[in-house]
């Protein structure tokens, strides 16, 4: 603790989670402070400053706090995290600190600041394994890579939370020697969501292989902005320090930005779109881009941060930066999951950008591109037949249309619709070459003519 010390009439108000000191000299942007009130001692960390006035986010409720009878100390550091393979099987909250009631955690002597170590650009290393999900849309069409950020896209009221804890559940590397590491951060949710985490990751098990930090909605704004660094610090050290290949997956960063611009607001500084803060940009990408791989193969990050989508708007300012930042997304539909097809992504408007660097010979099959596009390519006439359909009836329908209708029905059904049911890349691709094997030979015109032969040769043709 620092020998500096401000006296309670430096303190010249307190406005929602910040706290407003004058007379502070040498403060640094960023420094924790120790706020010590007649009844407990808060954390805080600077936020801004200017000249010898200091803005000072307050971690805990400032509910109450007297500023007659308040000093502030500071501590000269930055916000850091103590770090231990004993991490992992924990439950913590959103200050990194264990809710699960299964005592202390013996760290070592290594503390990290949650802001991250700024990974060099010429020791990362392009991306070059899948992560399988278990998940068929995602894994043969929107194909997840390693130290790839892929967020999820979904409305109000769709099954993001349940398509987390199954990715989280199943996710693994296939093939690798190294260890693998799911992390989940729920940011901002309620506390009957947080019950349906902590039951749900006890019932099957996955406590014991991963790391999960819980931040409730009525926890103070600033700990909202915390929790996502908390655990991708911690997802930094598994990686670089232990050589784990760690997935992590957020949600909801559409609260995260929303204490953003609580912040911002309290802050009286000029609101950008709809009331979010200019640097929302630049603070997202202070977050995404701390997935990557190193060039000594030693360890990854790979994060899936799942975004809400505000009246099921795609322009949202929080959607639209993100897409910007992240290498793709997958997109949940509201008509697949009102016909009860489970888990709802519609692959039309979902992407992978990196897809093509964890696929192919040698790591999945030769031909899971060209299969892939011909998924897209048929799914989307299907649809496109769909519509027709509502005008002409389907009696107004050529023979190849009732073909590409029925692939439609039948890939919905079959492909996209497998429950919380585990597949493997294999399992997924034999479903999609039965889909297919309903569509006439022509119509394959995304795939080669000894794949066609190859793999539907055999099949029996689905025509009803």
């Amino acid at each position: 603790m620092s020998l500096y010390k401000e006296g309670s009439r430096a303190i010249k108000g307190v406005t929602g989670p910040l706290l407003f000191v004058s007379n502070i000299k040498c403060g640094g942007y960023g420094e924790i402070v120790s706020i010590e009130t007649d009844t407990s001692t808060l954390m805080g960390q600077i936020l801004q400053v200017e000249g010898d006035l200091c803005v000072i986010q307050v971690f805990e409720d400032t509910m109450g706090l007297n500023p007659e009878s308040t000093t502030v100390w500071l501590e000269r550091d930055v916000m850091k995290i103590s770090l231990s393979p004993a991490l992992k099987g924990r439950i913590l909250n959103g200050r990194g600190e264990p809710i699960d009631g299964k005592g202390p955690i013996i760290y070592e002597e290594l503390k990290l600041p949650i802001q991250g170590l700024p990974l060099n650009p010429v020791k990362r290393s392009s991306p070059n394994a899948y992560i399988e999900t278990g998940i068929s849309s995602i894994d043969l069409m929107n194909t997840l890579v390693r130290g790839q950020k892929l967020p999820i896209f979904s409305g109000a009221g769709l099954p993001a939370n349940e398509l987390a804890t199954q990715i989280v559940k199943q996710a693994r590397v296939p093939g690798s020697k190294g260890q693998f590491l799911p992390i989940f951060a729920a940011v901002g949710i309620t506390a009957r969501e947080a019950q349906y985490f902590i039951n749900f990751f006890n019932d099957t098990g996955t406590i014991h292989n991963g790391i999960f930090f819980i931040n409730l909605a009525s926890d103070s704004a600033v700990e909202r902005i915390l929790t996502p660094r908390l655990a991708l610090t911690a997802a930094e050290y598994f990686a670089f320090f232990l050589g784990y290949d760690v997935l992590v997956v957020i949600t909801d960063m559409l609260y995260y930005c929303e204490a953003l611009r609580e912040i911002s607001a309290v802050r009286d500084e000029v609101p950008g779109r709809r009331g979010y803060p200019g640097y929302m940009y630049s603070d997202l990408a202070s977050i995404f881009e701390r997935a990557g791989c190193v060039r000594s193969g030693r360890g990854s990050v790979t994060q899936i941060p799942i975004i809400t989508m505000p009246g099921d708007d795609m322009t949202h300012p929080v959607v639209d930066l993100s897409g910007y930042i992240t290498e793709g997304q997958i997109v949940l539909d509201r008509g697949l999951n009102d016909r009860n097809i489970y888990p709802p992504i519609n692959v039309l408007p979902s992407l992978s950008r990196l897809m093509n660097k964890g696929i192919g010979r040698g790591k999945t099959v030769e031909e899971h591109r060209s299969l892939a596009d011909q998924l897209y390519a048929s799914y989307a006439r299907a649809k496109e037949v769909e519509r027709l359909r509502l005008i002409v009836g389907e009696d107004g329908l050529t023979e190849e249309e009732k073909f590409f209708l029925r692939f439609g029905e039948m890939f919905e059904e079959k492909f996209l619709n497998q429950g919380d049911e585990y597949r493997d890349i294999k399992e997924s691709m034999e479903i999609a070459w039965d889909c297919l094997s309903i569509l006439p030979k022509e119509a394959l015109y995304k795939l080669s003519e000894d794949i066609i032969v190859k793999k539907l040769s055999g099949r029996e043709r689905k025509t009803s």
